[in-house]
Parts: structure tokens; sequence; C-alpha cells
């Protein structure tokens, strides 16, 4: 603070004498400050204090780097995204992964992605199918949809919440293409099973992880990240989620055609493959033919998909970069806080179905999901828990297809398919609830939930 001088109008002149990198480091030294001491500052908790079902876990570093970013003032995509790309490509062990500016963006790219016809016979055209599920979050489903291809749901099972494997052939047709689903509240689904079906009958697997980032499933003898095992995978980096960036999401593949269209998508829908504020990637900007274009046309300017602007900031990135230094401790404790609830809440499995991991599997857990059995009424219990400060979620959709958003094509049998039935998922539609284990969910906290759940029916 000694820098500051205030002139005779009361403007406050800084740094005067100083080079732009000594100044820089000054503002990032009070930035760092500032936030130690206002930011972060932890109160013991107290009975009758807000538990949120998630929050942002940050410190002075997230700040600093935003900051830096915001000094910089690129504003688009640049060395943060490149050093966030390349990190968080090396922490998957996958080769690729492309920065955008949310999970469901990345969803959308994902699916459309598959739609490319750079990919021959493996290209999902309209009225192609994909085989999904209804209990999940709508922006799993909704690409499909909008592009005019047929999400084809099969159930669910619990306590597991992931899609029953044992549909799958029973959902399968001619005009099957994909897999695209979820790994649920961070449990991962069945990738053993569910990626023989997808090799057997040469089908595209979209594993939205956005829910899952940290997950690992053995497969093959070898314990992998979810994510990294089906053809592409997918995160969010919103506050809620394992780690955040305010906004923002990924996509990232092994398949370096994949990659390739990956970016098209996210950038416009161009067939060049230059950075931002780069030219002549290639070597022939200006010598090719491209459709009916003219000899020569720019290839900076040359588009093989209607794609879309999704690209993320580098001030998002920024924030990225630090959180992905402390991420796998959050993934070490959200599964401490997953245990302890689970351990605390054992004694009520007359009551209430506690959530199982799928075999072969180490969840990265984004909440602890609760099921009440039959005879138990959801919404008294979840009035009970938020009347004493408990925040509490459903599944998300529930059952997609029981939304609004399903009024003008329900009847539609050419829009969407169901297989079997959906009992499941309508149960956790109307009897399943979750509570969080984010990283700074203390002891206190969960002991203080896991007690309002016994108090609840011991009153009832």
């Amino acid at each position: 603070m000694n820098s500051l001088i205030k002139n005779n109008t009361g403007v406050i002149t800084i740094f005067k004498n100083k080079s732009e990198q000594e100044a820089k480091e000054e503002i990032l030294n009070m930035v760092s400050e500032y936030a130690k001491e206002y930011h972060n500052q932890e109160k013991p908790f107290e009975k009758g204090d807000k538990i949120s079902y998630a929050s942002r876990v940050y410190d002075d570093k997230e700040m600093t780097n935003l900051v830096d970013s915001a000094l910089e003032f690129w504003l688009t995509a640049g060395r943060y995204t490149n050093k966030f790309e390349e990190e968080f490509s090396k922490y998957l062990k996958i080769k690729h992964c492309s920065l955008v500016n949310s999970g469901s963006s990345a969803n959308l790219i994902a699916f459309m992605t598959l739609t490319s016809p750079l990919l021959g016979d493996r290209q999902i055209r309209r009225k192609d199918e994909v085989i999904t599920v209804a209990a999940g979050f709508p922006t799993t489903v909704a690409p499909m949809i909008q592009y005019g291809a047929v999400p084809v749901f099969v159930d669910v099972t619990i306590p597991q919440y992931n899609i029953d494997v044992t549909k799958l052939e029973e959902a399968l047709t001619d005009k099957t293409k994909a897999v695209m689903i979820a790994h649920t509240l961070g449990n991962p689904f069945d990738l053993e099973h569910i990626s023989k079906f997808c090799k057997d009958h040469n089908l595209w697997l979209i594993e939205d992880n956005c829910d899952a980032l940290g997950s690992t499933y053995t497969i093959n003898g070898k314990e992998k990240l979810t994510g990294t095992i089906g053809d592409i995978g997918t995160s969010s980096f919103y506050p809620p989620h394992h780690m955040t960036m305010g906004e923002g999401g990924a996509v990232y593949t092994d398949n370096d055609l994949l990659h390739k269209i990956i970016r098209s998508f996210r950038d416009w829908g161009r067939d060049c493959q230059c950075a931002s504020g780069e030219d002549n990637h290639c070597g022939n900007r200006f010598t090719l033919k491209y459709g009916e274009l003219p000899v020569s046309y720019d290839h900076k300017y040359v588009y093989s998909h209607f794609g879309y602007n999704l690209k993320a900031t580098d001030m998002q990135a920024a924030v990225g970069c630090a959180q992905l230094e402390k991420f796998p401790s959050f993934v070490e404790k959200r599964r401490k806080n997953f245990n302890k609830l689970k351990e605390g809440l054992s004694t009520l499995e007359d009551k209430l179905i506690l959530p199982k991991p799928v075999e072969n599997s180490n969840p990265s857990w984004f909440g602890f999901m609760i099921t009440v059995k039959d005879g138990q009424n959801r919404s008294e219990i979840v009035q009970y828990l938020e009347d004493h400060n408990i925040q509490t979620r459903m599944l998300f959709a529930g059952n997609i297809i029981k939304h609004p958003c399903f009024d003008e094509i329900r009847e539609d049998n050419s829009k969407y398919r169901v297989v079997g039935s959906l009992d499941n998922t309508n149960k956790i539609m109307e009897d399943t609830f979750w509570i969080g284990v984010y990283p700074k969910m203390t002891d206190e906290k969960i002991d203080y939930m896991i007690n309002c759940i016994k108090e609840f029916f011991n009153n009832n």
C-alpha cells in the first residue's frame, strides 16, 4: 500500500516510477492480501447456520490468476486457456481437451461432433437413435432432440441411479448410432458392459462426466478416470461442480478426427485450425479449393460445419488453472464426506435406500442420494431439512419426459422412444433427493445433517 499516492484532486496515482511488471506484481500482491482478508473467512458452524448442497472452494490463487488475466486484457481464449487445456489433458491422461463456456455447451458439441459428414457411415443423421436415460439433467438429451435425432430412454437401477444395462439389447435397432449418458452424481455407470456393447455394435459412446470429475473405473484391469473410456467425455465447471470457473466446461477425446471436429463446432464451424491471432498454420491458407468456393479462398473463412462460438474466456481459464492445482484434494474430501454420511445414516436403512457405488468404481461423489422407502414421504423429510437450513436437491429432472418441454412432442412417437417401463425413473422422480458432500463441508455440518434426518424419523 506504500506505493499509493493521492494527488490534490483526490485521485489515487498508483505505482509511480515503477515498471509495468513491477506494477503488475504489486497489484497481484495486494489482490492476494485482499482475498486472504475478505474471502474464505470461515466461522465455526453453529446450529441453524445454512448448509448449502454445494459451494465454491477457492483461495487467493484463483483471485490473483483472475486479475492477472484481466490486466493482460486478452479477454478471449489465450495463454491461460492453452495452459488449462494442456494441464487438464495431463490430469485426465488423454490427448485432446477443448475448453468451452459451459458443461451444457460441452454436451452440445460432443453430440454435434457425431453428426459430422467427416465420420462417413458412422455419422449420426436426423431420425437416427441414441440410447440414453430420462433420469438426469436435460442438456444430456436436449442436443439430440434439437438436431432431430431420436433419444431412446431406458430405465435406471436403484441404488446406483445409472442405466440398467440389461435393457440395452432391447433398445438397439438398426437406427442406433450412439449411447450418451451421464455418470450420476459421480457414480460411474457400468463402463465395462456399455463399452463392450458399443464396440460389439459399432456405436459411439459419449460420457457426460459433468457430475463425476475425478471418479475412476477399473476396466480390463486398468483404473481409468471417467470421461476417458468412451469416445468423448464432457465436464462442467459451474460453481457447484467438482471444480469451478464460474461458467465453463470441457470436451475431451483421444481420437484425432473427433478432436478436429470438436474444435470446428466450438469455433464457428470453421475448417481452419489456426489459434486465435494465428495465420496459416496449415501452410495452405490461399492455395486450396473448398466446396464451391473459388480456388485460393482464405482458409480462415472456410466453414466445414454449421457451428457455434462456444469458447470460454481466458479469465475463466485462469480461475480453472488455480482450481486444477487443488483438485485432487477436492476428490478425497468428497469421498471422506460421503463415507461419513453413509456410516451415520446406516441405522436408517429400514426407512431409506442409501446410495451404492457401481462395481469396479471409485466415485468422486457430487452428492449423497437418498430414496425414501415405501410408506415414507419425501416431501415431508425434504421440508423438514429445508426448515432446518439444510439445502436439498432433486435428481435434476427426475423424469425428463414429464416436463413441460415435452408437452408438444409427448404423443409423437417419431421424436423419442421409451424401452419397457421407466418404473425406477418414476420412483426417483417421486421419492429421491440428495444433500451435499462438497469439499468445505465440515464434520460438524455432516453430523448436523445426520442428526436432523434421524430426528425427523424419531419425531414421525
